[in-house]
């Protein structure tokens, strides 16, 4: 995820990392039962506050630590916890046997581990979103009357969102014209709730490019470890569809297709890309999940620069951020259930809220 503001004092860390990794298992995974257990588990480790103190506090979350313990599992170090843990082909539920194996690789595993927590960052880049991000932008070309747009990923990971043009989408539920896109790339399932989605849209994207604090590398398999790591050893599906994505991003990187910087100011490479952009093509800055990494005066200093930047451009701002911290929420209702995505269009006229979505795009509905 990039941060661009990264000077400014980042999120307290919770102030009991066991009490957070059980509120974690218990409000955010209950769904994923392994992921669940992890937590449990973790959250009885003895050196578990003196690990966290580690981290760095811009990454001070339970996240982190899964990731930490899922990457040593694909990397083959897992031991016997392997055996739990779908994403490397085990089928073993949770039992009674699961802490023994955890604590015994977390002991083995120690170094590389604390490693992790002291030098990664989480990074999800959730293709899934893809599904929701093709019906934002078909709303934005009916807006504008715009065929070719221009897309920015602020906060871009590995860059997959970039191939959005690629992915056939379809809405189920909607019934009618339910399907979007030619299918080139990935094929992705959305359920819609309630009313009419956007209506289809024939658009290009003519220019593409992204940043991050430190991208991705989709040719890099230590890098791509580190990203399925970022995904939950339960969910098979989704970790399959990034496999998948990260196969395009491969290809698209190697044949130059995509581009993302490496950049502690993603707003500043945003600034100078727009007047590099072919005349007559929309320029969409978009960011998803992202801003949940800013404390409030990091959001404000990004809400003011982006503001600076539609008021004298074109550029439609683009934002799929949890209600509590997006910086264009104010006077849309309260998210209709927990860390639901709220998407938005902002440019200088002012806000459209366009979509709520599941935060991995598993479900929308118009806002």
């Amino acid at each position: 995820m990039n941060s661009a503001l990264a000077p400014l004092p980042p999120p307290a860390a919770p102030t009991s990392w066991p009490h957070e990794f059980r509120r974690f298992a218990r409000e955010e995974c209950a769904a994923q039962p392994v992921t669940a257990a992890l937590c449990q588990v973790l959250a009885e480790f003895p050196p578990l506050d003196d690990w966290m103190a580690e981290v760095p506090a811009a990454q001070a979350r339970v996240n982190l630590l899964l990731a930490a313990v899922h990457e040593r599992v694909l990397a083959g170090a897992g031991g016997e916890l392997a055996a739990y843990f779908p994403s490397v082909g085990g089928g073993r539920a949770p039992d009674a046997a699961l802490p023994a194996a955890l604590r015994a690789m977390l002991q083995a595993q120690a170094p590389t581990l604390r490693q992790h927590l002291r030098t990664r960052a989480t990074q999800t880049n959730e293709t899934g979103r893809c599904a929701v991000l093709r019906l934002a932008l078909d709303a934005i070309a009916a807006h504008t009357g715009a065929q070719r747009l221009a897309l920015f990923d602020f906060g871009a990971s590995a860059g997959l969102n970039l191939g959005v043009d690629g992915d056939w989408v379809r809405l189920l539920g909607a019934g009618g014209d339910a399907t979007r896109g030619p299918g080139t790339r990935l094929a992705l399932d959305c359920d819609w709730r309630g009313g009419l989605p956007p209506p289809a849209q024939d658009w290009t994207l003519a220019a593409r490019a992204g940043t991050d604090l430190a991208p991705i590398d989709p040719s890099d398999p230590a890098a791509r470890r580190w990203l399925e790591a970022c995904t939950w050893p339960d969910d098979t599906a989704r970790l399959a569809r990034l496999r998948r994505a990260l196969t395009w991003g491969d290809a698209a990187v190697r044949a130059g297709g995509v581009r993302v910087s490496a950049a502690a100011d993603g707003l500043a490479e945003l600034t100078a890309w727009l007047p590099t952009l072919p005349q007559g093509v929309q320029p969409v800055l978009f960011n998803s999940w992202v801003l949940a990494y800013f404390n409030p005066a990091q959001r404000q200093a990004h809400r003011d620069r982006v503001q600076a930047l539609v008021e004298r451009s074109p550029l439609i701002a683009l934002c799929a951020e949890a209600w509590p911290f997006h910086p264009w929420g104010q006077g849309v209702a309260p998210a209709p259930e927990p860390s639901a995505t709220l998407w938005t269009a902002h440019d200088r006229h002012g806000t459209r809220a366009l979509l709520w979505s599941h935060p991995h795009g598993a479900w929308a509905r118009a806002a």
